[in-house]
């Protein structure tokens, strides 16, 4: 049966497309190693990869600790401390009970005053990047695009999906007031599909945070989030439908919330809350097939506290292992043809100096067959294989160098990036 869980990007068209004239000229860029791959694309990197996700994509050419009036329905809420990595302070609000709300009752709002509360907490990101089209005639597009965030704080720290900002070289932040702001990236971490934003703005009203350990089934919540990248505000409503779903989405394996509140494209990165107007979750996926309704998932928000305080801390999400190595995948024969190799398969593209990689005698141009157990096929491969191992460990790697079949002991060492 065909995976359809994925972030659903829709609607790619070209805006601002500026061909650069042919030059006539072949692939550039030598790529070391035995048996490796002799050239990269101009400009280097792989192709441009259509992106489907709800942070909806078109192609187009702290640090002060202040009281607010953020609202909870379930009974207050209260501040809590976090390190940053310059040295500074701030503050998150919890909710002082921590518990969950299973209806409309009394410990609770209506809808209308939950979504009036919470809607401050949730703006509209949008996105540019300059990507360089290396399969045609040459050139730049402007890849723009949209989805939601969620503050965090007072001083304007936002929460938003990875694959929302991903690759953006300019973000801009649309606050509830239509109050725009330049937005940069704090930190960003692929696996758990969260990145943290900084804006310069004060007096923010930040969302209160739930806690998704006490999410039960069957509970109402709202989805805030800008859908179709256009209708920033908007409101939805269903029920938590299912806790702890194993799905892989776009090759990335996660544990998400599923619920039943209307997903779209450009809700990536906005809330989910509960009646008490708590935040319990980061909406990220839906179900792509045409005939399904009403199958969103949403990040637990203890999940994401925990890679938000690593963030904010370090810059990047700690105790992740890494090989020490860059790689690319080659899916197909024109790939192939332009990496002047002769198998499909992911190839390593750089060797961290110092890394276990290069300790273990791993080389530019070797083509990874597999991880421990695991066979690679793709870059997701080597991600997911990597999540059963710990920083330490020492992992068996097979690596395909001029068609002999080379086996090497790998020593992981702390992944420090997204």
């Amino acid at each position: 049966m065909e995976n359809k869980w994925e972030y659903d990007y829709s609607g790619l068209y070209q805006n601002g497309y500026n061909p650069a004239p042919p030059t006539g000229s072949g692939p550039s860029g030598q790529m070391p190693g035995d048996g490796g791959m002799p050239g990269a694309p101009m400009g280097g990197g792989e192709p441009p990869r259509k992106k489907r996700g709800i942070g909806k994509k078109v192609l187009a050419g702290v640090l002060a600790l202040v009281l607010v009036a953020a609202v909870s329905f379930g009974g207050g809420f209260a501040g809590y401390l976090v390190a940053s990595k310059n040295g500074g302070q701030t503050v998150m609000y919890q909710a002082a009970s921590g518990g969950s709300a299973t209806s409309t009752s009394s410990t609770g709002g209506s809808l209308s005053d939950v979504a009036s509360a919470v809607t401050p907490s949730v703006v509209v990101v949008t996105t540019e990047q300059i990507v360089t089209d290396n399969y045609f005639w040459g050139g730049q597009q402007v890849l723009s695009g949209a989805g939601s965030g969620v503050i965090l704080t007072t001083d304007g720290y936002i929460v938003t999906n990875y694959h929302v900002v991903e690759g953006a070289q300019q973000i801009t932040v649309t606050l509830h007031d239509d109050s725009t702001y330049t937005a940069t990236v704090v930190g960003s971490d692929q696996q758990s599909d969260i990145a943290l934003l900084k804006i310069d703005a004060t007096g923010l009203t930040p969302a209160v945070l739930g806690n998704s350990d006490s999410v039960q089934v069957g509970e109402v919540v709202i989805a805030v989030g800008n859908p179709m990248g256009t209708l920033g505000g908007t409101v939805t409503d269903g029920i938590v439908s299912a806790l702890n779903r194993d799905i892989s989405v776009e090759g990335n394996e996660m544990t998400l919330m599923q619920t039943s509140a209307a997903i779209s494209p450009g809700n990536s990165g906005g809330g989910l809350f509960n009646t008490n107007g708590e935040l319990i979750g980061i909406v990220n996926a839906k179900y792509s097939d045409e005939d399904a309704e009403g199958l969103g998932f949403a990040i637990p928000v203890n999940t994401m506290k925990t890679v938000v305080q690593d963030l904010l801390e370090n810059g990047y999400v700690t105790g992740r292992p890494a090989l020490g190595i860059t790689v690319i995948t080659v899916g197909d024969v024109q790939t192939a043809m332009q990496y002047g190799v002769s198998s499909l398969g992911v190839y390593v593209n750089s060797v961290d100096e110092g890394s276990g990689a290069e300790a273990a005698g791993m080389k530019a141009g070797d083509r990874i067959v597999s991880i421990g157990t695991q066979l690679v096929e793709s870059t997701d491969d080597v991600t997911n294989a990597l999540k059963s191992y710990n920083v330490g460990d020492v992992v068996e790697v097979q690596v395909d160098r001029g068609r002999e079949l080379i086996t090497l002991q790998v020593t992981l060492g702390e992944k420090t990036g997204a």
